[in-house]
């Protein structure tokens, strides 16, 4: 089970967007994911016209990898640490481990 799932609102804890918060777009099965609106870098685009893509120089998000980024807890409004744990009906659940809240209804 990821501790990090795509959805989730996460603070950035290192690199050149220490503390920003965004809403993970996508999860990578390298450990990686991407973070809307941080991470951004400018990319030379080629342009081709068969899918209808026209050149330039564009802005787009980069992966970040998963240990640099902390799960929102919006009860203490910083970056958690998550756990896993079972239920006593069998499901896991992920829970911020600050204050045993769990992260999944």
């Amino acid at each position: 089970m990821n501790r990090i799932r795509k959805g989730d609102e996460v603070v950035i804890i290192s690199g050149k967007d220490k503390g920003r918060r965004g809403t993970v777009v996508r999860v990578m099965p390298n450990d990686k994911l991407v973070v809307q609106g941080v991470n951004m870098v400018k990319k030379h685009q080629k342009p081709n016209p068969a899918q209808g893509v026209s050149g330039g120089i564009i802005e787009k998000e980069m992966p970040l990898h998963q240990s640099n980024v902390m799960l929102f807890n919006p009860a203490t409004g910083k970056g958690d640490r998550v756990g896993i744990k079972i239920l006593e009906d069998g499901r896991k659940v992920r829970y911020f481990k600050s204050n045993d809240e769990v992260v999944d209804a």
